[in-house]
């Protein structure tokens, strides 16, 4: 669960969406596309995908990152390609499949937010309600309202930052979390800016949000979301965990990092000695497989596979999930992340967006949590969907997996990119 330099359980989005610009990593992005070049090609151009030279750009990439396996998902207008490299859990020879289970992290958010805005086309809610007319003891939650939440725009101490939380996971990986003691985590804190006044990639927003959809809807999180979401869509490898749960699904695959849970949820970089120790075999990763995810939960407890991803986000993004003035506004949701740069990251409701080239720009998310980085991402000019995860948190190096894959990835999608 990581802020906004890096795409994240939270911190959506995750992966380089521009030509030369990198993808939010809390919101889900990246933000460093080191080499990346724009060439003159028709607006929208996609290329050939040439299915021998996909799987060797993947397989490349994800050896230079050192990832145990990676799946690579691309759906385009000439059809559907899955890449699965190296394998499910260290030690065997079982290659990793688009119908494995995995942890998808901040991606979860894309769900909550849609669930918000069904509750609020049911007319449960507003988006303009404060906070505090659900949820009490919100620090201005009588002047942040569940839009900003969406936004990641409420000002508020992101819990994940919070040392005692990885402490805390590291000491007892099976331990069960609540809602209420993540958001007491961050209450501790003063709000780090006024409601409203800019955007923070931030989990405590939608830790909150999932408490407000229990209020408004009437009926458990996990029970909403299978029965609003994943049942109607179909996405039977697809669920929230209880929070007393740790197991995943068959078939599924194991989930590794070097260190400690803080690598992951906050943005401490990796010393030297593990930096090292790791490029060179002697230390081996972490197996994070089990730790339990209730202290995600409404911002990063789901899991899926990428098959189920695939048909979730371009569903949500070509309105089959929303109705159409809710979709609009949904649509419409995406503002500058920073505003000195408004033609870069911009993060919406529950979802990111950024153009890339001439005529081709994506929705997107991203996560990250201990053991797995995910991305997905659909491109509604062109009719292009992306999921990408890996089964390992941070490469060697410190860059978040899926979201290094990623230009590697566009590279051979589209005909006016030159990417590494």
């Amino acid at each position: 669960m990581r802020n906004a330099r890096r795409v994240g359980l939270v911190v959506p989005c995750a992966a380089v969406l521009a030509l030369g610009c990198a993808v939010p990593a809390g919101a889900g992005g990246v933000t460093d596309l080191p080499g990346a070049t724009v060439a003159t090609a028709a607006p929208g151009a996609l290329r050939p995908i040439d299915a021998g030279a996909l799987r060797a750009a993947v397989e490349r990439k994800a050896g230079e990152l050192g990832v145990p396996g990676a799946v690579v998902l691309v759906r385009t207008p000439q059809g559907t390609h899955r890449v699965a490299v190296g394998t499910a859990e260290l030690g065997t020879d079982r290659p990793p499949t688009a119908g494995d289970h995995v942890r998808i992290a901040s991606n979860t958010k894309t769900m909550t937010a849609a669930l918000i805005l069904l509750l609020a086309q049911d007319g449960r809610l507003r988006l303009d309600d404060p906070v505090s007319r659900y949820v009490p003891g919100v620090p201005n939650g009588g002047h942040i309202t569940l839009g900003e939440l969406l936004k990641m725009r409420s000002g508020l101490y992101n819990y994940t930052d919070a040392p005692e939380l990885a402490a805390a996971l590291d000491a007892d990986p099976a331990r069960a979390f609540t809602p209420r003691e993540m958001l007491d985590i961050a209450f501790r804190r003063p709000p780090q800016s006024p409601p409203g006044s800019s955007y923070a990639y931030d989990n405590t927003n939608y830790a909150l949000l999932g408490l407000v959809a229990e209020k408004a809807g009437g009926q458990p999180l996990e029970r909403q979301l299978r029965d609003r979401l994943f049942v109607p869509l179909g996405l039977t490898g697809t669920s929230l965990p209880g929070a007393t749960d740790t197991s995943l699904p068959g078939p599924y695959a194991h989930g590794y990092m070097y260190g400690g849970t803080a690598y992951a949820l906050t943005d401490v970089p990796y010393p030297a000695a593990v930096r090292e120790g790791a490029a060179s075999g002697s230390l081996r990763p972490v197996d994070y497989t089990h730790q339990n995810p209730s202290y995600a939960r409404a911002a990063g407890g789901v899991v899926s596979t990428a098959d189920d991803l695939a048909v979730w986000i371009r569903a949500l993004v070509r309105g089959e999930v929303l109705g159409p003035a809710v979709q609009r506004q949904w649509t419409a949701s995406p503002e500058a992340e920073d505003p000195a740069a408004p033609d870069g990251q911009r993060y919406g409701y529950g979802i990111a967006h950024q153009r890339f080239g001439p005529g081709a720009a994506m929705y997107y998310h991203g996560g990250e949590l201990p053991g797995f980085n995910s991305f997905i991402g659909h491109d509604p000019e062109n009719d292009v969907t992306l999921v990408i995860w890996t089964n390992l948190t941070l490469s060697p190096d410190g860059r978040t997996t899926a979201n290094a894959l990623l230009p590697t990835v566009l590279g051979q999608v589209y005909a006016g990119l030159s990417l590494p």
